[in-house]
């Protein structure tokens, strides 16, 4: 596997095929073969929508399938976490309230901007249709812990289970279905994104999620997940790839090596079972960077920005 290529995913310019899969009784994934996903939770007299993609433009490809199954008002967006990718297109679905945690929204205060610019820099083609988007998307209501949204009689919990892919993370749980829509705290044959990450903790929420037993669960990207086994599958691939990367970094970090020499520990450890996964050379630069601090004792991830990305890109893959 070549590490010459080109900056990011600047250079996959690939259309993916998009699927909408039935998780539950009125509960859809939107997936796109490793591009971001989206949740559609349909209620007696409204819908949520989990994750709203890049742009205003690819939201409004997610809301031509929500009206092949409803034509109930999309009332709630609600963000899992506060990266570009996922929030961007919000203003699309027109709802009443955006909900997120109240560290999302402090996490969009900090590096919302810095964020959008970093991320757009990296996967132009995520970002259809950039000149829709209106701004930055702020949260019109911020919780914490957890909270409960009713969709005329049909209950859904958002719920702070702990950090993972970023520090605030939420989960949405539909309690009459037993589905969970877990944003990018799962994956499924897709590399997890740990440049914001929190490892050491991130194994812990995956087992607040495994207490649930999940029926089904839309991943943040990788095909729904269908039934338990293939739930439990996702789990422990995800536990599996952000404990390898964790682990190589903490050893490598206790014997003084480099993050040069720790980028050749954690691809010889994570190439072979983890290779073939969407995005896996896209995120490795900025998931060893990430584990590196971590295990440095830096536990705030740093702030991505445009320059940065470029400047640690170049260093390891020099």
């Amino acid at each position: 596997m070549s590490s010459q290529k080109g900056f990011a995913s600047t250079g996959d310019l690939t259309e993916k095929k998009i699927s909408f899969t039935e998780i539950g009784p009125d509960l859809y994934a939107y997936t796109a073969e490793g591009d971001p996903n989206t949740g559609v939770i349909v209620g007696d007299d409204s819908c949520a929508v989990f994750d709203a993609q890049a742009t205003p433009g690819m939201a409004r490809s997610v809301i031509e399938k929500v009206r092949t199954v409803t034509d109930k008002p999309i009332k709630y967006v609600i963000l899992s976490h506060y990266h570009a990718v996922r929030v961007l297109g919000a203003s699309a679905y027109q709802a009443e309230g955006v909900i997120s945690s109240q560290e999302t929204h402090r996490l969009i205060v900090e590096r919302g901007q810095q964020d959008w610019e970093s991320e757009f820099g990296r996967f132009p083609r995520l970002f259809r249709d950039a000149e829709s988007i209106p701004g930055l998307t702020w949260p019109t209501l911020a919780f914490k812990g957890e909270m409960s949204l009713f969709l005329g009689k049909r209950e859904v919990k958002l719920m702070q289970l702990g950090a993972g892919h970023t520090s605030g993370d939420i989960v949405a749980w539909v309690p009459d279905a037993q589905v969970m829509f877990s944003g990018d705290l799962i994956e499924y044959h897709s590399a997890c994104y740990c440049g914001d990450a929190h490892l050491r903790a991130w194994p812990g929420t995956l087992n607040g999620i495994r207490e649930f037993d999940p029926k089904s669960v839309a991943p943040g990207r990788g095909d729904a997940l269908n039934g338990q086994a293939t739930v439990r599958e996702a789990l422990a691939m995800t536990r599996d790839f952000v404990t390898t990367l964790y682990g190589v970094a903490e050893m490598s970090v206790a014997k003084g090596r480099t993050l040069k020499e720790t980028y050749a520990a954690i691809r010889e450890a994570m190439d072979p079972k983890f290779g073939s996964f969407a995005i896996y050379e896209h995120c490795l630069p900025f998931n060893v960077s990430r584990a590196y601090d971590e295990a440095s004792g830096i536990d705030d991830p740093v702030i991505w920005t445009a320059e940065r990305d470029r400047k640690m890109w170049e260093a390891l893959q020099a």
